[in-house]
Parts: structure tokens; C-alpha cells; sequence
């Protein structure tokens, strides 16, 4: 009998150091994730800036369209986190949100309407893809002055903004913000 006592508390006690090696690794893993949005959220905002000083509003659209999924693209190859931005109301036809954004985007809504500050809304959370473990991360992106003029109420676009919208995004659902609402999100995934 205490064979098999001293046997149970080994194995609780090995359970208990692998769980809390495994809270360990998340914990590194929502730090990794959260440094994502840091490197990437910057540089797209002075690119942004500076194709707006040089070719104006419209000319800027093809910065979120072309430059921002490259930028994207060169993080995740230097991260290994596959990374784009997602939203429920979408320009991008490729920035539709899987289920499980979907369901993160909308609780950030849920916690926008309770009042907490969306510039510091973001969710880690281990999953299993297809049997495999995956850590899955998103910050919400909240919308500044700057957005507005190409996401805001018709009559805060910028001149000539909605006609250009219509002609490279027919399908559009990414006006009508205003300031502080949940734009979208930076969304990051890392198989394990």
C-alpha cells in the first residue's frame, strides 16, 4: 500500500511539473506573440504616413493592400508565426477571419461595449489545427485619426477615397468607423 501511495504522489508530482512546464512555454508564447504587433504595427503606420505625404489618400490605399501583407509576409519568414491582419468587416477579401478569430474579434467587441481600452485587447491561447498543438495570438487594432480618413463615415473619407475604394474593393465593408473602434486585428499562429 505505500509502494502504490508513494507511486501516486511521484505521478502527480511529475503532472504537476509537466503542467507547469507547459504554463511556462504559453507564458513565452503569448510574449513572443505579443512582440508581433510591435514590429509590425509601427513600420506599417510610417510607410502608411509617408505614401500619404507623397501621393495622398488614394495613393496610400495600396499600402494596406500591397505593402501591408508583404510586411506581413517578411515578419512571418523571420518569426516563423504565419501572420496577417484579419477583420469582421473586411476590404480584403483575404482578411476574412477563420472561427477562431471570429469568435476573438467579437469578444473584443463584447469588451469594447464594456469599456475597456482597445489598444490593450489581445488573446494567446493554445488550440489543436488538425490534431496538431498550435499557439494562436491577436491584438486588436483600434482605429486612429489617421485610419478614419479611408475607414470612417462617408464624410470623413478623404477627397477621392470612396471612388478608388469602389473601383479595387466593389465588395468593401470596412467604412463607418470612428475613433477607438476595433478596426480589426494582427492575428499570429505558430504550430508547435
Amino acid at each position: 500500500m505505500k509502494y502504490r501511495l508513494t507511486l501516486c504522489l511521484t505521478a502527480l508530482t511529475c503532472l504537476g511539473a509537466m503542467t507547469g512546464t507547459a504554463l511556462a512555454d504559453e507564458a513565452k508564447l503569448l510574449e513572443e506573440g505579443r512582440e508581433i504587433p510591435k514590429k509590425m504595427q509601427p513600420k506599417l503606420l510610417e510607410v502608411l504616413q509617408g505614401e500619404i505625404l507623397k501621393t495622398g489618400h488614394v495613393g496610400a490605399i495600396t499600402v494596406c493592400r500591397d505593402k501591408a501583407p508583404q510586411m506581413a509576409k517578411a515578419l512571418s519568414e523571420q518569426t516563423g508565426w504565419g501572420i496577417r491582419r484579419v477583420s469582421l468587416k473586411n476590404r480584403n477579401a483575404k482578411a476574412v477571419p477563420d472561427i477562431w478569430e471570429k469568435s476573438v474579434l467579437e469578444d473584443f467587441e463584447r469588451r469594447l461595449a464594456a469599456g475597456e481600452d482597445p489598444a490593450k485587447m489581445d488573446k494567446g491561447e493554445m488550440v489543436s489545427i488538425d490534431g496538431r498543438q498550435t499557439y494562436r495570438y491577436m491584438k486588436a487594432l483600434p482605429t486612429q485619426d489617421l485610419c478614419l480618413d479611408c475607414h470612417g463615415t462617408p464624410n470623413a473619407l478623404a477627397p477621392g477615397v470612396e471612388a478608388k475604394l469602389k473601383e479595387l474593393y466593389p465588395d468593401d465593408k470596412a467604412t463607418g468607423y470612428g475613433l477607438k473602434q476595433i478596426r480589426g486585428a494582427i492575428t499570429a499562429r505558430k504550430p508547435l
